[in-house]
Formats: C-alpha cells, sequence, structure tokens
C-alpha cells in the first residue's frame, strides 16, 4: 500500500521503520503521561511480522520529508463477527490539525472494508481526547470490554 495525502506518504512498514515507528509511539504515549509498555500493550510495535502481518492485518506508517511522523494499523480479533481492531493510530504533533487523522482512519477504514470485515474496534484512552473526538465523530459506538491496562474506552463500529 502507498498513497498520498498532501505531502504526506502513507506506506506499508518495512522492517527498517521499526525503531523509528515505535519511537514515535513512544513519544506520542508519553506526551499524554501513558506509559510505553515493550513487554505489554506495545509488544505488537516490536513483533509486526508477528502481531499484523502474519495474522492477516496491515502495519503502515506515515512519512513526511523522508521521517516517519506517524503510524496505524489494524489486525483480525475474536471479538464480534469477522471483526478486527484499530491500534496504534499516533501522530506527532507538529502533524496534527491538517486532517491527517481523519484521512488516515479512513483509508484504514476502506482497506478493512475490502478485506471483508464487518466489525472495527478500537481501545483508548480519555486522555487522548483528539482520538475519542475522531471516533466518535466518524460513528463509533461506545462499548464495554477494554482489555488494555491503559485504556479507558473501546468503541465498536459494524460497516
Amino acid at each position: 500500500m502507498k498513497q498520498y495525502y498532501q505531502d504526506f506518504v502513507i506506506r506499508d512498514w518495512e522492517p527498517k521503520d521499526r525503531t523509528r515507528a515505535a519511537s514515535v509511539i513512544s513519544y506520542v504515549l508519553s506526551e499524554y503521561g501513558l506509559g510505553w509498555e515493550p513487554d505489554g500493550a506495545d509488544r505488537d510495535v516490536l513483533e509486526i511480522e508477528k502481531y499484523y502481518l502474519e495474522t492477516g492485518g496491515e502495519f503502515w506508517v506515515i512519512e513526511h520529508e523522508n521521517q516517519i511522523v506517524g503510524t496505524g494499523a489494524y489486525y483480525p480479533i475474536n471479538r464480534g463477527e469477522k471483526a478486527v481492531e484499530i491500534r496504534k493510530m499516533y501522530l506527532l504533533p507538529n502533524v496534527r490539525d491538517l486532517g491527517l487523522g481523519k484521512y488516515l482512519l479512513q483509508q484504514l477504514e476502506l482497506a478493512i472494508a475490502k478485506r471483508g470485515f464487518e466489525q472495527i474496534w478500537i481501545e483508548t484512552a480519555t486522555v487522548l481526547k483528539e482520538a475519542v473526538q475522531l471516533y466518535e465523530n466518524k460513528g463509533y459506538i461506545p462499548s464495554t470490554g477494554v482489555e488494555t491496562k491503559r485504556c479507558d474506552r473501546i468503541y465498536v463500529k459494524y460497516l
């Protein structure tokens, strides 16, 4: 996958991106007072092949001027019917408020629908106010069953 949004490139993750993608996610988490958990909730970022590529998911990076400035991903889950979870949707502060997050979510939803999935689940934290607002504005419905310790909200969207 390779798409453009303004002067950003959204493309498939490659092994050479592992450290830079993890750094973006770790930075954004720390910005909001959330911990980086390499042995827990963030293990998937260090083992993208196992958690995403080998399970039928996808992991994308967003580049601007040859720097990774964001990530977005999903993988199939055993919750509901033909379900996936969107994960690791993070943007560095200097590229927010440009419509990039909305565009990224839209592209993830299109890729998920194209693969025949019927439900999208997202876990997030109240402190990630921009994310919460985006999901609610895009038709995600609050649900129950949060599984990630640092998250306190879960949403579902039916395709």
